[in-house]
């Protein structure tokens, strides 16, 4: 066994247990703010590991050139789709997106 078919095995592996940490937690989290949390992992961390396994094999080629876009496309874009889900949530919740002043510590 090559050494590349090894850390193709260890980013697969990776990057599948990631997304089923984060899918049983998005499942057992109370509420949608704590589902975030697993949310905002799963839309980064899981891709990034299997698009690191296609690129240890594919390298350089149509294949891994395209996995480096679906990446790019995929990861650049989760943070704000998660503060913009966050946002909304709050305001559905608390029917404002600001903390209030005792939400914020300030008396």
């Amino acid at each position: 066994m090559k050494t590349s078919d090894l850390l193709v095995d260890v980013f697969l592996t990776a990057g599948v247990v990631c997304q089923l940490v984060c899918c049983l937690g998005v499942l057992v989290m109370p509420n949608v703010f704590d589902r975030l949390h697993y949310m905002g992992a799963g839309s980064t961390l899981g891709p990034l590991l299997v698009g690191a396994a296609v690129l240890v094999r594919q390298t350089t080629s149509a294949a891994g050139i395209t996995t480096m876009l679906v990446m790019a496309l995929l990861v650049l874009p989760a943070p704000a789709l998660l503060i913009a889900t966050a946002r909304a949530a709050r305001r559905v919740e608390f029917g404002r997106v600001e903390a209030r002043a005792e939400e914020r510590g300030a008396s």
